[in-house]
């Protein structure tokens, strides 16, 4: 047995997998975002390990004979928030989240101070990004930053708990801004110019090898054989990708992600940086592997946004009105810019705001609806086409949001892409942790990561209506709107482009 943890920013998930591949047991735990300024985005880390314990305590209560079979223990999370310790590992602050947009102007700062900043990281600096958080900490909060001692991403300030040492693995550090994404290596130089040093950093590992073992007041209360390891991990896209078993073999595999945030993900065994279109190009969660990526920070949130503001029950009951609207009225439906949070791919505006265009008093909240599906897919889109994808004409889906057939057609339309959503896909990341924790059991092997790692069976595709000529073009017509609104809309929005 092998268990996954997934810190997302939402819920806190937990995933118990056999040597079967089956998923034995899940068990969620909600999380809350504070939002104390606008662009900010922080929560308390002691949320996570209470959602923790209400995770495990949930698998003990019912499965105590499946906890008494681990072998392996591997950790997803939400990736590039900072939390800031001091020299007893106390936490000095709330952590500051991958959505938090505060610290543009310490983009520019990082961008001016170490001009070869993208060719060390691959990367643009972006305020999601963990380096201009620091950063803004030491301008803003100079008594908290002289007091850091060490900085830890979300998932593993869990695994500073839950074995006692301070470590990361590539895929979460490549969201740093700190590492030297080709040679897998933390960057003396980037680190220096945010006033930081290589001891401040946690040692790093693989995402497939031990990176510790579980503590023994942890095994004891839970019933977990003792000494069992704790892989390296990932970052929850690259966790979602080994759900789905991609970045294993082939590159030019990929997928969608559907959740809170919206990727469009590529792996490679190659390292591709496109830091020019604001690509992200970072290491995947195994060896001598890596993955670029697309990111739209408001994806399924956009469709929880929209419920709450046309008073609807659920996001499900929303893409239930969206798919009422009739396709020979679509085309003259409001447009909208799904940028609530700011955006980073392809844009990097941590400014760019969401709006609904084009209204008129025949417009009801089904045509909003309408709107703001097609407005994500829309987003996406134009992510999709920064990235390298090669000859492939195929993405799976994980997510939340792949719970609608009818929205996974819809996208299929406005990409122009199969769209192939396997068993657990909406597990996909805390899939690949409990995977990953099989992995750090085993030889680092390409033979062992194929076996553990194998494609989902496929239970829908969803390909594009070609013989839709006429549909085609309404889409590729609002997608030209699409993108001129932003433009034209962009410095109405006070946008800073970084």
């Amino acid at each position: 047995m092998y268990l996954g943890l997934d810190l997302g920013t939402s819920e806190l998930k937990a995933l118990l997998l056999s040597a079967q591949h089956e998923i034995v047991a899940t068990a969620h735990a909600p999380l809350s975002v504070q939002h104390p300024s606008p662009l900010w985005s922080e929560q308390s880390p002691e949320s996570w390990w209470e959602a923790l314990e209400t995770v495990m305590n949930a698998l003990y209560d019912q499965h105590p004979e499946a906890l008494a079979q681990v072998q392996g223990i591997g950790l997803s999370g939400q990736m590039h928030g900072a939390v800031l310790l001091d020299s007893n590992q106390a936490v000095l602050r709330p952590a500051i989240l991958w959505n938090d947009g505060r610290s543009h102007v310490q983009c520019d700062e990082l961008t001016a101070a170490l001009p070869e900043l993208s060719a060390i990281a691959g990367n643009l600096a972006m305020p999601g990004f963990t380096a201009p958080k620091i950063l803004w900490v030491r301008a803003h909060e100079p008594a908290i930053f002289e007091q850091v001692h060490c900085v830890l991403l979300p998932k593993d300030w869990l695994r500073l708990k839950l074995c006692g040492e301070a470590v990361s693995e590539m895929s979460d550090a490549a969201g740093t801004l700190w590492l030297d994404i080709a040679q897998r290596d933390w960057s003396d130089r980037i680190l220096a110019v945010c006033g930081l040093t290589r001891a401040h950093m946690p040692r790093l590992v693989e995402g497939s090898a031990r990176s510790g073992t579980l503590l023994p007041e942890w095994s004891q209360r839970w019933g977990i054989p003792v000494d069992v390891p704790i892989a390296g991990g990932a970052g929850d896209n690259a966790a979602s990708a080994i759900g789905m078993g991609i970045g294993v073999g082939c590159s030019g595999e990929g997928f969608v992600s559907l959740g809170t945030s919206g990727v469009v993900f590529v792996a490679s065994d190659q390292y591709t940086p496109n830091p020019e279109k604001a690509v992200h190009a970072f290491c995947h969660a195994l060896p001598n592997r890596w993955h670029q990526m697309s990111v739209m920070l408001s994806a399924a949130s956009a469709l929880t946004w929209a419920r709450r503001v046309l008073q609807i029950e659920s996001e499900a009951a929303l893409l239930e009105l969206a798919a009422s609207v009739p396709p020979a009225t679509r085309e003259s439906a409001p447009l909208f810019l799904p940028y609530l949070t700011g955006e980073r791919s392809p844009h990097n505006n941590a400014n760019a705001q969401g709006a609904w265009f084009g209204l008129t008093a025949q417009h009801d909240s089904a045509a909003l609806a309408y709107a703001v599906a097609e407005g994500v897919g829309f987003g996406l889109l134009d992510g999709l086409e920064t990235l390298s994808l090669g000859a492939t004409n195929d993405l799976s889906v994980v997510g939340g949001g792949s719970r609608s057939d009818w929205w996974l057609q819809l996208l299929a339309d406005i990409f122009q892409m199969n769209l192939h959503l396997h068993s657990g896909a909406q597990t996909g990341a805390a899939l690949g942790a409990a995977r990953l924790g099989w992995l750090a059991t085993g030889p680092q092997t390409t033979a062992h990561f194929e076996a553990v790692c194998i494609r989902p069976p496929i239970e829908k595709t969803f390909s594009p209506s070609t013989h839709n000529v006429a549909w085609r073009a309404v889409l590729a017509r609002r997608h030209g709107r699409f993108q001129a609104l932003y433009q034209a809309t962009h410095r109405l929005m006070g946008a800073h482009s970084g």
